[in-house]
């Protein structure tokens, strides 16, 4: 059976970064570890969200550009809609599509423990979708009738 949780399908530990850390800075790091949003703490508190998308819109990938100098709060989308690991896949992936955003920040106790992201509930809809095939009864194969002679 699979887990419908958000804390069974989240990735713990996410990558986060400063309020204070450059645009520049930011997108190298996206760019490095492959992600396409990155939870913004300070003091230990969930202040904001940058996305890929928000930082090449600020010119992040630019060389030269005035995102050299610019903070990610600048940029950031805040207050952030966030989830728990209680929450279920089906509400998690409600409100991303009622929102527009492709990935959530969990938190459990005030405290960011984890994110999840659309990718995510599509690898819980395959594996879904794959164990349901898998428990379907396996069609009776018909042998060619033997003529008796």
């Amino acid at each position: 059976m699979v887990k419908t949780r958000v804390g069974d399908w989240m990735t713990r530990n996410p990558v986060i970064v400063l309020p204070t850390t450059r645009l520049t800075e930011a997108y190298a790091l996206m760019t490095e570890r492959r992600i396409r949003r990155l939870p913004v703490v300070e003091g230990g508190k969930l202040v904001g969200i940058v996305t890929l998308g928000d930082l090449r819109q600020a010119g992040a990938n630019i060389p030269g550009s005035e995102a050299e100098k610019s903070p990610v709060e600048a940029v950031m989308s805040q207050p952030v809609l966030t989830v728990t690991p209680e929450t279920s896949l089906r509400e998690a992936a409600r409100l991303m599509i009622k929102h527009k955003v492709s990935g959530l920040p969990v938190l459990q106790h005030g405290e960011l423990v984890g994110i999840i992201t659309e990718s995510d509930i599509f690898r819980a809809v395959m594996l879904s979708e794959e164990e349901e095939t898998s428990a379907e009864p396996k069609p009776v194969q018909q042998l060619p009738p033997v003529a008796v002679v």
